[in-house]
């Protein structure tokens, strides 16, 4: 077993440890010194790392490493702006000497893969509207192998094994409560809007079978998961026998849910399970990247600066809080 898991390294301490690439370049820095620029991670998260000041010998030499290879560093963990950061001294490829576990290294969704699809195939399967039925058990049917491995992100939010599906199930879950509550909501419009939504992630990330992303392809770059989902929405349409009012709408819902042109959406909601989605999607985002930043903070002290929560040092209290269900990992 790993001796440090990443999310719980302090600012100040050394460490010599393994650690999985999730991404590597040689960069050049303002003293026209060429420095390793590499993001670091295992089961607990992830951190960037820096190797200053390397040499055209030793930076050919660094680059026969290569996302997702386990390598081995010696560090000194220092803050920056507050963010936690790696001042790499040594690095080296892992070893079969080594013995190393997979599992220290790849961060996965707290749930099984393969029940996570059934229960959203599931839901898929109870839509009433025989179109929305058909154009979400087809898309979840066309991209099953995918689904159970594919991150939700390259970086942030469900950036893990399966965490696009995680990501599907949970907004599920409570979109279907959403319905409970507020009864003028369209429960088949929620579901399949849900499993529709981020569906060109498939197409947008690049990902290995281990949940890790390098990237985005191409086409991700240049158009994004909106647009692309927009597009590949009209040939499933068709497919599904959708009438074009209801082909309009499922469309609106996918490039409307991130809600600001800042963020990719060039229209806001105009119906109320469109609006909804947006809000189902932000907080499950929101969520996670709580559970994450707190999960190794002592009790009684503050996180760093989170990011994704506009910089917010989260606070964890003392007591244990006794009305929750907590995830097994």
């Amino acid at each position: 077993m790993k001796e440090h898991y990443i999310n719980a390294l302090t600012a100040g301490s050394d460490i010599t440890d393994f650690f999985m690439v999730k991404s590597i370049g040689i960069k050049m820095g303002s003293n026209k010194k060429n420095y390793l620029d590499l993001m670091l991670g295992d089961s607990s998260g992830e951190m960037n790392g820096k190797k200053w000041d390397i040499s055209d010998e030793e930076a050919d030499s660094l680059m026969s490493i290569a996302e997702g290879d386990i390598v081995k560093i010696k560090a000194q963990v220092t803050e920056w702006n507050g963010i936690r950061q790696l001042r790499i001294g040594r690095i080296r490829k892992a070893e079969a000497r080594d013995e190393l576990q997979m599992a220290d290294f790849v961060k996965a969704a707290p749930e099984d893969p393969q029940e996570m699809f059934s229960y959203v195939l599931e839901r898929a399967n109870a839509i009433k509207d025989e179109g929305l039925k058909k154009l979400a058990v087809n898309a979840l049917e066309e991209n099953r192998e995918k689904l159970l491995y594919y991150p939700g992100a390259m970086r942030n939010h469900h950036a893990e094994l399966a965490g696009l599906l995680y990501h599907i199930r949970r907004m599920l879950t409570m979109g279907l409560k959403a319905c409970q509550v507020y009864t003028n909501l369209d429960k088949d419009w929620v579901v399949c809007g849900v499993i529709m939504h981020d569906m060109e992630k498939l197409s947008e990330l690049k990902s290995n079978e281990m949940g890790i992303s390098s990237g985005y392809t191409a086409s991700g770059n240049m158009l994004g998961h909106l647009v692309m989902g927009a597009i590949k929405l009209e040939e499933r349409a068709k497919a599904a026998g959708l009438s074009e009012e209801k082909t309009v709408m499922m469309q609106h819902m996918i490039i409307s849910h991130h809600y600001e042109p800042e963020f990719g959406s060039p229209i806001k909601p105009l119906f109320p399970e469109a609006e909804l989605l947006h809000y189902l999607d932000m907080l499950d985002a929101k969520m996670f990247d709580f559970e994450a930043a707190l999960e190794t903070a002592e009790p009684g002290s503050f996180t760093e600066r989170v990011r994704t929560l506009d910089g917010r040092m989260l606070y964890k209290p003392t007591f244990e809080m006794t009305n929750t269900e907590k995830n097994k990992r």
